[in-house]
């Protein structure tokens, strides 16, 4: 219901306890739990369902603040089913304080014995961060008349007294405890209803935001249409031509999961895609992180639950707000204090950030990156990952950079364009990677490229990390935010050494040039193990060939990856989601178009459908990007062979994001080879050694 479904406060349905004693219902949830019947679950947007084992079928549903869940249960003449054939009818419900994560420290609860209510608190601990938070709920039932109500904690449930608070003993984890509500047989159709308000601030928040948002008889239904009708209006704005196209890649572009975590996990494509579809709410968002900084003294790369969040990379706040910016967003966006936040992200180390800002800065700015054997003195964080972090340091700058050139600030644009080149100092020309390629324990095998980004000392001298370590080929799990960590997060040498998104002609030629380069990514997708798409860094990679004028290979690629790894089986989805990231790479990628996060550049391919529009809810305009020879059934036309925008001739493989503000047509023909559309040089994306500020 909030974070990514965290889990806080859970119901849990009983048809009955044995021989209508409660002291023989199990409580806590590992004593508890039953399973699901897989071909029950349904989901849908503002709707899931499923049955467990028991013969409980649980539906829910939501609003803003509320959660409403209709539990059917089996009545009196499926008694038989049941093992126990004592199980009476008379349905139980408790509600336990606790999370997935069992992260709960302090919580109280209490339940209303003439109205059933139970109304209750928690701290808990965010699951990817520092510091606690508070939850509060507020919890109502209809549907039975109330026979009993009580609390638990362990396995021990009891009638009196009808409130208990619980507290961590720093030891042992937190002791199961809650409250429970038993009812007599349904009124009618063995249904009851249960709703649950949410509050950060109090359980008379909690309470208040679910009267005013699910009132009166709680129909269950009304409120589904309404989550329902808020989903369709947010979605609505994109439509789609499925003439042709198989249900599959229907299935696999609507099914889009959005949450909001980390801004690692979200800034490449889950806000470009919201500011395509939903600006305000972006617009929102982004004033809501400048807010953090006006009151926290830093944006954060990670939030949940009111808490700071571990960063992982860079300070990629800055990239979201670069992002907005560029695209010409205003509506009541402080852009002066937003660049005031960037700023200090680039210049001003924060004592621990590990959670917010960039550390090694002393170094960055003596050394111009960050070495391996940091000496820092001046915050506390993970001493790790110095190539990635050098690498999105280098990135955070430029967007500094593309900032203070949109404010006029001229002399911090040419310094921070200046450090966004930095991270050409981490790159060893000489350095080579051998695989294995073939087999467990094959040999290892020269794989013809060199030069890649490798760890750099204090005293400026080179390290050694295979350039394959953090792949899936070697040591894959090892490289996350633990204290043995190596020198990139989340992906190899290989990966990393591909991003520069802001200076892509600068890494073409330092990768030997447009030949090399393509030869070079397409041996980096095409051997299994090198490339995995189920990390965020490697949605990129798969549109780099429109830098080197090969666009018809970013095609090619998508397709592999749309259907081989996302498609609409049961393990359709590569990787975790992280918030809607992976949803958000399929949406994108089947509209036609990649956006490159933090500038005004949107990388053209060919939709998955024959026309794709796209509406924007502030200007009213619709863009539509419309495929001439379209073949949905058999993908053989993927590559473009002229465009045309408005009309007129169009030969760059990029647009701009005003096309999606303003609205027009760009017509896309198709044929089945590579053409010589978006090869050439002028047609190509900007780079900032090629005049990006021109």
């Amino acid at each position: 219901m909030q974070g990514q479904g965290k889990g806080n406060f859970p119901i849990f349905p009983y048809r009955g306890c044995p021989n209508d004693d409660i002291y023989q219902c199990n409580f806590p949830k590992d004593l508890r739990a039953s399973k699901r019947i897989n071909d029950t679950v349904q989901a849908s947007p503002g709707y899931f369902a499923l049955s467990l084992n028991t013969s409980i079928h649980t539906e829910m549903t939501v609003s803003n603040h509320t959660a409403l869940y209709r539990i059917t249960f089996p009545g009196p003449a499926s008694n038989a089913t049941y093992t126990n054939s004592s199980l009476p009818y008379s349905p139980l419900i408790l509600v336990d304080l606790t999370d997935l994560s069992d992260s709960r420290s302090n919580g109280s609860i209490a339940v209303d014995p003439d109205t059933g209510r139970i109304v209750g608190n928690g701290t808990f601990s965010p699951s990817f961060g520092i510091g606690t938070f508070d939850l509060h709920f507020c919890a109502d039932f209809q549907g039975a008349s109330l026979r009993d109500t009580g609390i638990f904690q362990n396995n021990r449930p009891g009638r009196e007294p009808k409130s208990l608070r619980t507290y961590s003993t720093g030891a042992t984890g937190p002791v199961p405890a809650g409250a429970w509500v038993q009812f007599h047989p349904p009124d009618e159709g063995n249904q009851i209803l249960v709703r649950v308000g949410l509050s950060y601030i109090s359980t008379e928040r909690a309470c208040a935001n679910a009267e005013r948002e699910v009132r009166g008889s709680f129909d269950f239904d009304e409120t589904r249409t309404v989550a329902e009708d808020v989903w369709r209006t947010k979605l609505g704005v994109v439509s789609v031509d499925p003439a042709g196209v198989n249900s599959t890649f229907l299935t696999t572009f609507w099914s889009d999961y959005d949450s909001f975590y980390c801004i690692w996990d979200s800034y490449r494509s889950i806000h470009p895609l919201i500011t395509l579809v939903d600006p305000l709410s972006q617009t929102l968002m982004v004033r809501s992180l400048i807010d953090i900084y006006r009151f926290e003294g830093y944006l954060p790369d990670c939030r949940m639950d009111l808490s700071k969040g571990y960063t992982q990379g860079g300070s990629n706040a800055d990239v979201v707000l670069a992002d907005t910016f560029v695209k010409g967003f205003v509506n009541g966006i402080d852009w002066n204090t937003g660049y005031e936040a960037v700023l200090k992200d680039a210049e001003v180390e924060p004592p621990v950030w590990s959670v917010e800002g960039r550390g090694g800065l002393a170094s960055w700015k003596a050394l111009k990156y960050i070495p391996a054997d940091d000496y820092d003195p001046y915050g506390v964080g993970l001493f790790t990952r110095s190539i990635s972090r050098t690498a999105e340091y280098a990135y955070n700058d430029f967007v500094v950079a593309l900032m203070a050139k949109g404010l006029n600030k001229t002399s911090d644009a040419e310094r921070y364009l200046e450090t966004s080149g930095y991270w050409e100092n981490l790159f060893k020309a000489d350095q080579t990677s051998f695989l294995n390629i073939s087999e467990e324990n094959g040999p290892l095998l020269d794989s013809g490229f060199s030069g890649f980004l490798m760890p750099r000392y204090l005293n400026g001298s080179f390290g050694f990390q295979d350039p394959a370590l953090c792949s899936l080929m070697l040591e894959f799990t090892s490289c996350y935010l633990n204290a043995d960590g190596h020198e990139t997060y989340e992906g190899s040498s290989w990966l990393y050494t591909f991003y520069a998104p802001h200076d892509m002609a600068k890494l073409i030629t330092t990768l030997g040039g447009p030949q090399t380069f393509v030869s070079r990514l397409q041996y980096f997708l095409d051997t299994p193990g090198l490339n995995y798409i189920g990390d965020e860094q490697a949605f990129l990679p798969t549109y780099l060939f429109h830098y080197a004028g090969r666009p018809g290979l970013s095609s090619y690629y998508r397709h592999f990856y749309i259907p081989s790894q996302f498609n609409d089986s049961l393990n359709g989805l590569a990787g975790n989601d992280d918030s809607g990231a992976m949803g958000s790479f399929i949406a994108l990628s089947m509209m036609g178009l990649w956006p490159v996060s933090g500038q005004d550049v949107y990388l053209i391919t060919p939709p998955f459908f024959r026309d794709v529009n796209i509406t924007n809810p502030l200007t009213g305009n619709t863009a539509t990007i419309r495929n001439v020879n379209f073949d949905g059934n058999s993908y053989q036309n993927i590559y473009i062979q002229n465009a045309t925008l408005d009309g007129k001739s169009y030969t760059k493989n990029w647009i701009t994001h005003s096309f999606y503000r303003d609205g027009g047509i760009l017509e896309l023909t198709l044929g089945a080879n590579e053409s010589s559309w978006g090869t050439s040089d002028e047609d190509l994306p900007p780079s900032a050694s090629t005049g990006f500020f021109t």
